[in-house]
């Protein structure tokens, strides 16, 4: 393709909310002239297929099912995405085309194959749609995908709970849908449900469905999936500031002394069911060239390695590392122990604004632990070994 082809705007929404997904598809085709949507259908594809949708403003365009790969309707999805995208490119009618993605498949794997494929396709925004009403709910919800229906591969092991979060914190657009879509008993959000989503989306811009075009205006105003990727890091994710307005709080915990092993592992279940949602970065005095991630939602935890702090790096391997993270380990470099740090988030309503802080500081090492130095922490009981290392 040269230089002066004109490229297909590509939008991704995305969303667990099915009826505000709908809606905002919906709103985008309305007032976006020239728009046309796709979608693939993951419901019945456990025995079957996938069945692909195309349509526009004035209905269904063409349908087809898409065979699956390796018995995963979502490997199916891949698969099949590009290719019909491709086609619609090659077409020259459209101005936008809206990727609707089924409720548990998450945009930012779908942004990555969107982005790779290049060509006459330009990503230019993703959005999740949500009813703030709903926010609450989904992420108290751990039940599996896989016995919620959702489960999009028949190894799916996501959650409802962790799925939604990361469908919220990936997107730089959050399309509301007001009035208690499928709300139970039609309830409608109020200012704490409200709160409660902006406090868990720093980097997400508000845009609400019936918006006279602001929507689609938002989708076409570009997307940076390097950007995107990075806020979600690990080792630089923009995380919620602290904050506490209409009962909804995000307490922020930054220390640098590290964590000891077994009093942490301890205190999980305690942490993990203190918000709605938490996250962050960790260290564990055992462990200290291992930055851990911490990602909790609807009362389960998820724990892993994230690779090695930068301060555990040779200097030559420096280059490797993206921008992003270097810029995110020297804003609070210390003398000592480098980028290594505790970060955690913690939102939600109704949160304990003074006993969570005191239950994590309890886990740290005492200044006789401390004192002893990396030898003496590395006599220290290792508890999560079954949890990093399940296979040793």
């Amino acid at each position: 393709m040269s230089g002066g082809e004109a490229r297909l705007p590509v939008a991704i929404v995305a969303g667990l909310h099915a009826d505000a997904r709908r809606a905002a598809v919906e709103e985008i085709l309305r007032t976006v002239p020239g728009s046309v949507a796709l979608h693939h259908d993951l419901t019945g594809a456990v025995d079957s297929a996938v069945h692909r949708t195309v349509r526009d403003g004035g209905g269904l365009l063409g349908s087809g099912d898409a065979p699956l790969v390796n018995d995963c309707a979502c490997c199916a999805l891949r698969e099949d995405l590009v290719p019909e995208l491709m086609r619609l490119a090659q077409e020259g009618r459209y101005r936008l085309a809206v990727v609707e993605l089924w409720d548990s498949v998450e945009p930012q794997a779908m942004a990555a194959v969107i982005a790779d494929a290049g060509g006459p396709l330009a990503l230019t925004g993703v959005a999740t749609a949500v009813d703030p009403a709903l926010v609450l709910p989904y992420l108290c919800n751990g039940d599996d995908l896989a016995d919620a229906g959702l489960a999009a591969a028949p190894t799916d092991q996501r959650t409802v709970a962790d799925t939604f979060a990361r469908q919220l914190e990936y997107p730089t657009v959050l399309a509301l849908v007001e009035g208690g879509s499928g709300a139970a008993d039609g309830e409608c959000a109020d200012d704490s449900d409200r709160e409660l989503l902006a406090q868990l989306t720093p980097g997400a811009r508000p845009v609400p469905v019936e918006s006279h075009g602001a929507l689609g205006a938002a989708l076409l105003a570009g997307f940076d999936v390097a950007a995107a990727a990075a806020r979600l890091h690990p080792a630089c994710a923009l995380l919620p500031q602290e904050r506490d307005e209409h009962g909804v709080s995000t307490v922020v915990w930054r220390r640098e002394r590290p964590f000891h092993p077994q009093r942490l592992y301890a205190a999980l279940e305690d942490l993990t069911c203190a918000a709605a949602r938490s996250r962050g970065r960790f260290w564990l005095a055992d462990r200290p060239d291992t930055l851990l991630s911490w990602d909790a939602a609807g009362g389960a935890l998820c724990v892993e390695s994230a690779g090695p702090w930068l301060a555990a790096l040779p200097d030559a391997a420096w280059e490797m590392v993206p921008a992003d993270r270097r810029v995110a380990a020297s804003l609070d470099w210390h003398p000592e122990h480098g980028d290594r740090c505790q970060y955690l988030t913690f939102s939600s309503p109704g949160l304990d604004r003074d006993g969570l802080p005191a239950l994590l500081d309890s886990c740290l090492l005492t200044d006789d632990e401390y004192a002893a130095g990396r030898d003496g922490w590395k006599e220290l009981p290792h508890a999560f070994d079954e949890l990093l290392d399940p296979a040793a």
